[in-house]
């Protein structure tokens, strides 16, 4: 007998634009997320970015810049929405079109496989120098750094290169 074979739908960029809610797709599936973070989620999202932010202002580097939350469009089929990320070059229009130095994602039970596979592979091959995910559940903080094999290798890390004039000192463990 003869398996019936299910087409999936390839969305675009454009029909990203359209939803209303709050939408990722990864190669053009379509990925529904919570309707809103959970307090924890939120509180850990802003000490994370305040963290990042104020370490910025101390150092020379003008141009790099911390964000929460905006949509980074890989490709007209995938468009995903970290949680925190840092790009040192001018975003032009709603989207980051080009890969930020860091990302951050908080992790919950919705996302957890989601961030640590998917997300991981995606974030790896698009040349994300830091990934770093958050687990309000146990309070672990895992810290991925891309070497030169564009592999990411975990590490236990504080100082983070975002360009040549700009380096920061990050203690994530204060965000909880």
């Amino acid at each position: 007998m003869a398996s019936i074979r299910q087409i999936l739908p390839n969305y675009t960029v454009e029909d990203y634009e359209s939803w209303e809610g709050r939408w990722e797709i990864i190669n053009g599936i379509a990925i529904a997320m919570s309707p809103m973070p959970s307090p924890r989620h939120q509180n850990i999202a802003g000490k994370v970015f305040r963290i990042i932010d104020e370490a910025l202002e101390q150092t020379p580097c003008n141009h790099c810049k911390v964000y929460q939350p905006i949509d980074y469009k890989i490709s007209e089929t995938t468009v995903v929405n970290p949680d925190i990320l840092v790009a040192c070059a001018p975003i032009n229009g709603q989207y980051l079109d080009f890969p930020p130095h860091l990302i951050v994602e908080i992790l919950s039970p919705s996302t957890a496989f989601k961030d640590r596979n998917t997300k991981f592979d995606l974030y790896q091959s698009e040349g994300v120098k830091y990934y770093i995910m958050i687990d309000p559940s146990d309070e672990s903080i895992d810290i991925y750094t891309l070497d030169d094999h564009m592999i990411y290798t975990k590490t236990n890390k504080t100082t983070f290169h975002f360009a040549d004039d700009c380096e920061v000192i990050l203690d994530f463990a204060k965000s909880f």
